[in-house]
């Protein structure tokens, strides 16, 4: 979506999916999270899928339809039916205009990704300034992928910096390496994330190989290194079933972060896998090829923390978070 700039040329707007308050997974203390649009990858667990387009999106939530069917009268494009198991969206014609959700009177259609005023947002995340001085929390970007709108995002966290709100960018890696480096300046802490070692897996999970991920994570290294700021980057990775929950894969990452971040890691976090996601998926008329997937157990993730430990990485600075299911139980000796 184009931007329109104020007039000293800076980016006045920018499409926001979501902002989320009262975040403790986005950073240190309460932070306050705005969700981008648009990502450069496809990875087959994402947990957002409503943020991979970098268009607006509609979306029928049915628990919330009351069956009046006002949004069949209004929509432009004729781009809903009720065949009687509920609403149904022809994606083939649907321009997310948002008419029929502005139409709804039970917000049952909902218009996923807004534009949003450079001076507005900035106002809007400041509200919960109480927050983040009581907690050490602050402001975190996220998506999709925020550095593919660069100069919004760059704009953004630097006013936060002028109000004097702690900044943290959310990144996947994937992006031009002249993009990150307009937002690394106004960051305090970067999250990045490493999803796989092996080139070929990672282009068949995510659509694209790591070798610029790796690469921009060594720009993010010495950018930080070079301006003398305290070492603040985390790194994320994704535990998925049948896909990166492999121990060569965490022992590999392991050896990369060891042997070429060393002390500039402050936390390296492994992510057990998530199924929350299948109803977005199912409302976006999207497949998803985890959907059959169980959660992890502890112990299985207590052990991909210990190849990580093994690979060299202080184990102070490694932790698995998330929802587990139990372990199973030892069997019984014959």
């Amino acid at each position: 979506m184009p931007l329109n700039d104020d007039p000293a040329g800076r980016p006045a707007e920018s499409l926001i999916l979501n902002i989320q308050r009262m975040s403790t997974e986005d950073g240190p203390g309460i932070r306050t999270t705005v969700f981008f649009k648009g990502c450069g990858l496809n990875c087959l667990w994402c947990h957002n899928p409503e943020s991979l387009s970098a268009r607006p999106q509609m979306q029928w939530v049915e628990t919330r339809c009351i069956g009046c069917k006002t949004c069949l009268a209004v929509c432009p494009e004729g781009a809903l039916s009720d065949d009687g198991g509920g609403i149904r969206i022809l994606r083939d014609r649907c321009t997310a205009c948002g008419e029929c959700s502005r139409a709804c009177p039970a917000l049952a259609l909902e218009r996923l990704g807004e534009p949003w005023r450079l001076d507005r947002l900035l106002d809007e995340v400041e509200k919960d300034r109480a927050y983040f001085e009581a907690s050490g929390g602050g402001v975190t970007v996220s998506g999709g992928e925020p550095v593919l709108q660069a100069p919004f995002v760059a704009a953004f966290l630097t006013g936060c910096r002028q109000r004097g709100l702690h900044t943290a960018l959310d990144t996947c890696g994937f992006c031009a390496p002249g993009a990150l480096e307009r937002i690394l300046p106004a960051t305090d802490l970067v999250l990045y994330d490493l999803k796989e070692i092996d080139p070929e897996r990672h282009r068949r999970f995510t659509g694209q190989s790591n070798e610029r991920i790796f690469a921009n994570l060594l720009l993010v290294r010495d950018r930080m290194r070079a301006q003398g700021r305290p070492a603040r980057l985390w790194l994320r990775t994704p535990v998925i079933p049948r896909m990166t929950a492999r121990q060569d894969n965490i022992a590999g990452l392991g050896r990369f972060v060891a042997e070429n971040l060393g002390d500039a890691v402050e936390r390296w976090e492994l992510c057990a896998f998530n199924n929350l996601c299948r109803d977005k998926y199912r409302r976006l008329d999207m497949d998803w090829a985890c959907r059959e997937d169980a959660l992890m157990t502890a112990g299985e993730m207590e052990a991909f923390a210990d190849a990580a430990r093994r690979a060299g990485v202080a184990a102070a600075r490694v932790a698995w978070t998330g929802a587990v299911r139990p372990d199973e139980p030892a069997g019984n000796p014959a």
